[in-house]
């Protein structure tokens, strides 16, 4: 997050700003999750593994930390207009996400697509939130709550065409949610000129490392957030298995849309709340409500299908709902000197951790039945609330 100067008077702003923001965010991270969306039927037709699930995800992750990296240390959001990286990212994005229509079922070629997808996703979602603070200065955290929702959102929607369209080839899906991926990077390019904030962030310093966690309230916030990291993206991935373990769970991508998308209002009614309580109670609260989910998921697993499905929404707005309030806490408590450094090692760690536990349910699903491999998740949101003390004596 970057810190704006202070002003007196704040210049016009379009009201169309914030909507044309939200909504190329939205469209731009719908390529996140389409290789899972159509994973099914490249399992069928390629004659796949079921373990492609886990590496299909990860490559994403992994490519999402190699563009990070590069993006931070080249300062490209810096050195050039955010919006026009965004409209770029978003273009070269959603032709990786067709990469599957040329890959002709090589396995390694597939998941060098995902890679690149998740490459040129770091050039839509965090510009998105630096273009947004060229706009947004008091009302920055508001905005930032609504862009969370928008990734959320973005990441089902394959679920969604998929479940609305079931007889539709995995084609189309994907073409689907990559002509929406490019509209994003238009929509940003023509309707969001540079704010008025829009500043340069601070240079990026890999030998921040040896001393961003020095500040106990930083490793409070980190490591809080890396527990939360290790359960959400894993939870994400592997919720359709779970569903599709059920018949009578109804449209599995359907459902699969709802559990993740729902994760919106928890990030949007998260943010609210931290308006009185705090970012650190509303991110202690949610975590700790995820982690029990975690615990009580064998036990749900066995319960009717409406109360099994009611159970999945609640752990869905629970798993993302403290991830702006994370956000907000790495942000206020970054050593003031290296906070840019600082957040990308932190956001870089975080998914480097989901790569971690995404391969750790990948295998565990050859011998363990599936409505126990959550538990597997449960670590993490116990060591982020450990680790979370300091900042909830501090609040």
């Amino acid at each position: 997050m970057i810190a704006s100067p202070q002003v007196t008077d704040s210049p016009p702003r379009p009201a169309r700003i914030l909507p044309a923001i939200v909504a190329a965010q939205f469209a731009g991270v719908a390529i996140w999750f389409a290789g899972n969306a159509v994973l099914g039927d490249l399992q069928r037709q390629w004659g796949l593994p079921e373990s492609a699930l886990g590496y299909v995800t990860s490559a994403v992750q992994l490519g999402f930390i190699a563009g990070t990296l590069t993006f931070a240390f080249l300062a490209i959001a810096d050195r050039y207009s955010p919006r026009l990286v965004y409209l770029i990212c978003s273009l070269l994005g959603a032709l990786a996400n067709l990469g599957a229509y040329v890959v002709d079922g090589n396995f390694a070629a597939l998941l060098a697509t995902r890679f690149a997808t998740g490459f040129f996703l770091a050039g839509i979602y965090p510009v998105g939130m630096k273009i947004a603070s060229g706009w947004y200065q008091k009302d920055l955290g508001n905005a930032l709550g609504l862009l969370v929702g928008a990734l959320v959102l973005g990441t089902a929607f394959p679920h969604l065409l998929k479940g609305l369209g079931q007889s539709w080839p995995w084609e189309t899906v994907l073409l689907g949610v990559s002509a929406l991926c490019a509209l994003g990077g238009v929509l940003m390019y023509r309707l969001v000129p540079d704010g008025p904030y829009l500043g340069k962030g601070a240079k990026f310093h890999p030998a921040a490392l040896a001393s961003v966690f020095r500040s106990r309230s930083f490793r409070a916030s980190a490591f809080g957030y890396f527990g939360h990291m290790w359960e959400l993206y894993a939870f994400w991935a592997f919720v359709p298995l779970l569903l599709a373990s059920r018949p009578d769970a109804g449209n599995v991508s359907l459902w699969t849309f709802a559990v993740i998308g729902v994760g919106a209002a928890g990030c949007a009614g998260g943010g609210l709340v931290s308006l009185r309580a705090g970012s650190a109670r509303v991110a202690y609260a949610q975590l700790a409500v995820s982690g029990v989910c975690c615990l009580l998921s064998p036990l749900l697993f066995a319960a009717p299908a409406p109360l099994f499905l009611a159970f999945l929404l609640l752990w869905g707005v629970a798993v993302v709902g403290d991830s702006p309030q994370f956000s907000a806490l790495n942000a206020a408590n970054a050593p003031r000197e290296l906070v840019g450094s600082a957040l990308t090692i932190v956001n870089c760690i975080g998914f480097a951790i989901t790569i971690f536990s995404i391969q750790l349910l990948n295998t565990a699903v050859a011998w363990l039945p599936v409505q126990y491999i959550f538990l597997l998740l449960a670590p993490g949101p116990a060591i982020g609330l450990l680790a979370m003390r300091p900042l909830m004596r501090r609040t």
